[in-house]
């Protein structure tokens, strides 16, 4: 196969959790470029410098090497959502800390979103699973704060928690689509003010 020119040279001995690293970089480049079906193991080893052996030798096989990846950035965007909520206690500051995530998730290096929200495998079990574990857990960490605070039944505060992660994702990803038109900071927070604006209308009990 011919080598690519984004191919890293081969021969330098890296430890183990170094050499995944580079191995699901490489891979992230070439299933975002192509998706999952177009993607092949070959042009990841070759991507990442590595012979098809040493791929396989961390990863048994694509779906496994896919699924790494999906999991390594659902886990940055739950982690990014938690820390949003938990950076503040003013729930004002907590929506835009939150619409932030999401925006900051999108418009990240690598466009690791496309992995989580645009896969062309969400169809497969497993895919799906994770991206809907990532969704239920940023949305029962919204529902959980407005629970605390409006005492709202714990089913409605999960329809309001999902509602703003739905709202946060599909602008965010709209926003970017539209080659960023408009700063990502005034975008975050017309979205914010327009989740504010809503959320605020429940009348807080604590």
């Amino acid at each position: 196969m011919t080598a690519t020119p984004d191919a890293r040279p081969r021969g330098t001995r890296l430890p183990r959790l170094a050499r995944r690293k580079q191995l699901l970089g490489a891979a992230q480049e070439v299933f975002v470029a192509q998706g999952y079906h177009a993607a092949a193991m070959d042009e990841i080893a070759e991507r990442a410098g590595v012979s098809k052996p040493v791929l396989y030798q961390h990863f048994p096989g694509k779906l496994e090497l896919y699924l790494a990846l999906l999991d390594e950035h659902a886990e940055a965007l739950v982690k990014a959502v938690r820390d949003a909520l938990e950076s503040t206690t003013d729930n004002k500051l907590r929506v835009q800390a939150s619409m932030q995530a999401f925006y900051d998730f999108v418009a990240g290096d690598g466009e690791a979103y496309r992995l989580v929200f645009e896969s062309d495998l969400r169809n497969v079990a497993p895919v799906r699973a994770r991206v809907e574990r990532a969704n239920q857990q940023c949305a029962e960490m919204i529902a959980q704060v407005i629970a605390e605070d409006t005492n709202a039944p714990n089913d409605e505060a999960h329809l309001l928690g999902m509602g703003l992660v739905g709202m946060a994702e599909v602008s965010a990803r709209y926003w970017l689509s539209q080659h960023r038109a408009i700063p990502k900071d005034t975008a975050e927070k017309i979205i914010a003010r327009l989740a504010w604006r809503g959320i605020s209308g429940f009348p807080r009990t604590g």
